[in-house]
């Protein structure tokens, strides 16, 4: 291995770039709008309401010290479907807003450098209730599914995309983080790629636990093809590119 190639990616991994940012020099600094919490869709688009917390009919009380000592990365998923209100309940466990204070930032379940939330949730819908085979974004705000595209094939898909990952394709949903860099930039400049990449395990660790109270598993996915996911989602794979992801079942 190279030394200097080395020493470069792990500078990446230590907060010293700070010390070079004039902070005052940032979007936010200058006065400029703050991107908005979550990316614009056209009003052609459908959207479905997801239940509303009280209406969890399938989620059932369980102690977090229990989902901490069975938390673990699930590859092997039966056949049963996800339940409507238990989707509801992974995504408001991981992007969901507990308050929104105004069009730049809002609070939710997870932290976040700054309050800046570079994540959009995009999910494979593979075997879910009531709800087609599609690629569909969860929008916080609306606390709702939109409808990106109804196709099939797409256990094959994201199996291809994943460098053959078979187990990912027979998930019943898998959530695809993107991220939308400016978001953090806005804030932080350089700076930003490094919180970027914390916030991403924030945000995973949520759904690892969340899936034990519905008796599912998941495992947390790093590796895969950038391009065919980008792809595979419409998204332009430099404003918003695909940063992680994990696929979702039932376990026996």
């Amino acid at each position: 291995m190279e030394n200097d190639l080395i020493n470069g990616y792990r500078n990446f991994l230590k907060d010293t770039i700070r010390k070079q940012i004039d902070f005052s020099q940032t979007d936010q600094s200058k006065g400029i709008d703050a991107p908005p919490i979550q990316k614009p869709y056209s009003v052609n688009q459908k959207i479905i309401a997801l239940p509303p917390q009280k209406e969890w009919t399938s989620i059932k009380d369980f102690q977090l010290c229990s989902a901490f000592q069975n938390r673990r990365s699930r590859r092997q998923y039966n056949n049963t479907p996800i339940q409507l209100d238990e989707l509801s309940f992974l995504l408001w466990s991981t992007q969901g807003l507990r308050h929104h204070v105004h069009f730049g930032s809002a609070l939710r379940m997870v932290p976040s450098a700054g309050c800046r939330h570079s994540f959009e949730t995009y999910l494979l819908l593979l075997n879910v209730t009531g709800v087609n085979e599609g690629i569909y974004r969860y929008l916080p705000v609306e606390h709702s599914l939109l409808v990106e595209s109804v196709q099939h094939g797409l256990s094959k898909k994201i199996t291809e995309a994943s460098f053959g990952q078979s187990f990912i394709g027979k998930a019943a949903v898998v959530f695809i983080w993107a991220t939308i860099p400016y978001r953090m930039e806005w804030r932080y400049d350089i700076a930003a790629h490094r919180v970027i990449a914390i916030d991403a395990g924030h945000v995973c660790q949520n759904l690892y636990l969340a899936c034990e109270v519905i008796e599912a598993g998941t495992c947390a996915i790093a590796a895969f093809d950038q391009e065919k996911m980008d792809q595979l989602l419409g998204i332009d794979g430099n404003d918003e590119f695909v940063f992680y992801m994990a696929p979702v079942g039932k376990i026996s």
